[in-house]
Parts: structure tokens; sequence; C-alpha cells
């Protein structure tokens, strides 16, 4: 597990203000929304968050600083307690972007400040459940860019009750687990004593609410499953497996539920004359014995048309040849890949007469004779 300060670039004797500077110059770098589908560049974010949200606090730098990872939590992998051993040793994507948005955003999302047993009173904020789906694009599709549109069946905001999930006319009432809050405390010891644990409250879920009358609509879920058609600007230069984070487009929740991410992920179907390999494409091109022997201008299909290519005299077969900036853009970057052209001798199965007659004439005069060579294995 890498030292905390060496994640955000600062010494030991960094102020809190140096931290947060450095920390916020990390994020942005390489927040999710500037590196779609770059798994390395969300790694390096959900690390940077992680260790501002230890260096930030005064009482958690210090513990850091005496006891390192385990002074805190981290890599804790037997539960309880406080730090991050919730998260198995490390956090997710979400918690990464709540504590961004804690720190920059203004508030409203929650931080860390909770679960480390300290930080103000607030009612918990709910998410809706992300939703995933893959979109199979073509090569041509990939080479240009494309503006996809979807269906997904995901939960929509009841109508009938606004998303409360109570019967039109009542209104929800106070949970009498949590007397509103939302949140309920445990008691927790550590190796630094007792510590006090903010959870969501397991009877509302963090609303601090209870209906007593359901809506007949949703059946007090405050949604309803609905299929929506959705826009997806696609980027040109995407390969299978990456993927894009559309904000908020997933499961929308009831009252108070903030809504879920739809996470669009790529694929390649396969094309009828192309193999990929990086952004280069290959395709195969059978000529005949005349057109290696004599040289050709041959018509190549490529992603955007067709295109001329030339056949050089005297070619052998298995040769590749190049063509330009006919591959796939790179992603997000200003590279171009190539389109390569095997040349294979196709042998024709059937011969006329006089076809016959003129390749036993040529064959009088063929000087090049069967050779053997070695085979590189």
């Amino acid at each position: 597990m890498n030292d905390l300060y060496e994640i955000l670039g600062v010494d030991k004797n960094a102020s809190t203000n140096e931290i947060k500077k450095s920390y916020r110059k990390i994020a942005m770098k390489y927040h999710p929304d500037k590196n779609p589908g770059n798994a390395a560049a969300e790694q390096k974010f959900k690390e940077a968050a992680e260790a501002y949200a230890v260096l930030k606090d005064d009482q958690k730098r210090g513990q850091y600083d005496q006891f390192g990872h385990a002074g805190v939590g981290m890599g804790d992998q037997g539960g309880g307690g406080f730090g991050f051993s919730g998260f198995g040793g490390g956090i997710d994507l979400s918690d990464a972007l709540r504590i961004f948005m804690d720190g920059f955003g203004g508030g409203g999302f929650g931080g860390f400040e909770d679960l480390f047993g300290g930080g103000r009173q607030r009612r918990q904020v709910r998410k809706a459940r992300d939703m995933r789906i893959t979109l199979p694009l073509t090569l041509a599709e990939i080479q240009q860019g494309i503006e996809k549109t979807v269906k997904v069946n995901r939960a929509e905001k009841c109508e009938t009750c606004d998303g409360s999930g109570a019967k039109p006319g009542t209104s929800p009432s106070s949970c009498r687990h949590c007397g509103g809050s939302g949140q309920v405390r445990q008691m927790s010891r550590t190796i630094f004593g007792q510590s006090v644990v903010v959870q969501e409250c397991p009877v509302c879920h963090g609303t601090g609410e209870m209906i007593e009358k359901r809506c007949s609509s949703c059946g007090g879920d405050g949604s309803i499953r609905k299929t929506v058609s959705i826009k997806i600007n696609v980027p040109a230069g995407v390969s299978a497996g990456n993927y894009m984070t559309l904000r908020g487009q997933g499961n929308q929740g009831g009252a108070g539920v903030l809504p879920g991410d739809l996470v669009v992920f790529f694929d390649e179907k396969e094309d009828r004359y192309f193999a990929r390999h990086g952004n280069d494409i290959f395709i195969e091109a059978l000529i005949s014995f005349s057109q290696a022997a004599l040289g050709d201008e041959i018509e190549v299909p490529t992603l955007d048309g067709r295109a001329t290519l030339k056949i050089p005299a005297g070619i052998q077969a298995g040769t590749i040849l190049r063509m330009r900036k006919k591959g796939l853009p790179e992603l997000n970057g200003s590279a171009h890949g190539d389109q390569l052209v095997r040349i294979q001798l196709e042998t024709p199965g059937k011969l006329t007469a006089h076809e016959k007659s003129l390749l036993k004439e040529l064959a009088g005069s063929d000087q090049q004779k069967t050779r053997f060579q070695k085979v590189n294995l």
C-alpha cells in the first residue's frame, strides 16, 4: 500500500491547505469524466481521495503518522472499528466521487467524517442503483464516433405520489427507530479506545421517515419501472472493454433519493473484412499470378469507402502493404492507426484450354524452378 503523502505528492510537514490544493490538482487530472474508460486513471482518482480523506483531518493524520495504515484502519480486513475497513482495503468510485464533491462541490453528498467517528451530524443521502448495459459497435462506427439511442428499462419516479411512496393526501411520519435522523449510533472499541460509528438506520434506510399508508401505484417504493430512450455520444476510437458513465441516467428512485448512474460498456461487432489490432486494421487481398508478376492497381474496401492500392510488380505472397491513416483514431488523442493489407496469391481451380496453353508456354520459358529453404519455427 503506497504512502499517503507520496500519493498526494506532498511532504509530511505539508499544511492542510497544501494537501487540499495538491489533492484538487490530482483529482481534476484523473477525474472519470475526463478519462472515460481509463481504469488506471480511475485507480489514481480513488487513491488520491482515500489519502485526502485521512490527511485533511488532524486527528486521523496524527494516527496515520504514528501507526501508519493500521492507525486509520486501512487494509484491515477484519471489519468493525473505523476507517476504511468496511471497504476491504480500498474505496470504490462512488465513495471517491463523494469525497471529491464534499471537498469541492459545495457539500450535499457527504464525506467520510462519520465513518471515522467524527464530523457533523447529517442525514444519509441515498442513491438509486446504478445500471449497466453493453453497446455493440461496428468498426466504422468506432472510426467516426457516433450518437446512439438505446432503450433501457429503469425505475422512474412514481407520478401518482410524486416519489414519496405515500398514498396521495397522506404524509410519511417520522421514523420511530432513529427519531427521524436517518442515522443510528453504534459504540465500537479500537486500539485507540471507544469510538462512535454513525450508520444508516436499518428501518427507514436513512430517510428518517416511515410510510403508514402506501401508494397504490408503486407500493410505497416511490418509483415504477418504465422503458426510456437515452442518447449516448460514443467517442471515436473506443475499444471492447472501454466504458462510459452517464451520471444520473440510471435508476431514478423516489423522493430524496439521488439518481443512479448508467454505465455503458462498449463491445465490437465482428467485421466482414477487417480484424483489429490496437488502432490498426488488417485485411487480406487475394490476387492472381499475373497481377503479382506484372503489378496492378486494385480497389480495397476501407472503413469509410473504397480506396486505390498499387500492387508493385513481382510482389511475393505474404507481403503486407500499408495504407496510412486508414485505421482507427486514438481515443481522446491525435494519433491514427493504419490499414494493413496482406497479399496472398489465388490459384485458379478451373482453367480453359486457352489458359492452360498460355501457362504451359510460360512454364517452358520460366527460369524460376522449385527452390527449398529452411523454415524458421
